[in-house]
């Protein structure tokens, strides 16, 4: 199995959940197939466990990726690290598929120089979003991270804390409201591909934002938004053709 590859004009390629199109989505595999091609960006999704620790999976419970089904931000961080994760045929006999802790993630991006695209799961306290920063500090990848989430007041708390952070809002529709709350919180547009038109991604750029388009997974749609002006793709399988 290997990627898709594209010629992506510029356009950036942000790897979904990791490379997840070759390994299982958010684990250390996925991550280190994503650091080891020619991305951009890394994707995870964090929670905050029961005990007040940073894990990244994406669903609220553990039930699709593996064979325990527990409530993430009810459990507590060890018991969430015993997992076996899925392989894509339901297996569970690779013990380095895992849940990644937050630190685990950014140590990879920070040594495979990538930047890491930060997704904030559910509503995040203001007291674990600063630790979530100091974290990142601590692991130097601050600087080189992009915090996404499709809750406004994580964005909204996340702005007041880092004013000059680069940030995306998630969402699955556009409007004159998305774009003034853009404008706002100086954020750019992390939006479906079923929601996005030509006339929102030059909305975003004329108030001075970038737009993100997600989740692509085949060179002619890739082609089609790259030619309509999109500045990143969210992707499980397409790479960049020439390094």
């Amino acid at each position: 199995m290997n990627t898709i590859k594209i010629d992506t004009q510029g356009v950036r390629l942000v790897a979904h959940r990791g490379l997840s199109g070759i390994e299982p989505e958010n684990t250390h595999a996925a991550f280190i197939a994503a650091a080891n091609r020619s991305y951009h960006a890394i994707e995870t999704d964090v929670h905050v466990t029961r005990d007040g620790h940073y894990i990244c999976t994406h669903d609220d419970t553990t039930g699709r990726v593996a064979a325990r089904n527990l409530t993430v931000e009810n459990t507590d961080y060890e018991e969430l690290r015993q997992i076996l994760l899925h392989e894509f045929d339901g297996s569970t006999g690779r013990t380095d598929l895992r849940l990644p802790s937050l630190e685990e993630y950014a140590r990879i991006c920070q040594r495979y120089d990538k930047t890491s695209f930060l997704e904030l799961k559910n509503r995040v306290a203001p007291v674990h979003i600063q630790k979530i920063i100091t974290l990142l500090r601590r692991c130097h990848q601050l600087d080189h991270t992009v915090f996404i989430s499709f809750d406004r007041g994580n964005l909204i708390d996340l702005r007041a804390m880092l004013p000059s952070q680069p940030m995306q809002y998630l969402c699955e529709k556009y409007s004159p409201e998305v774009l003034q709350f853009l404008k706002q919180y100086q954020l750019d547009l992390d939006i479906s591909s079923r929601a996005l038109t030509a006339q929102g991604i030059e909305d975003v750029h004329q108030i001075g934002q970038a737009v993100n388009v997600w989740t692509i997974n085949d060179a002619k749609s890739a082609n089609y938004w790259i030619a309509q002006g999109v500045d990143y793709i969210t992707t499980n399988i397409l790479e960049q053709e020439h390094i």
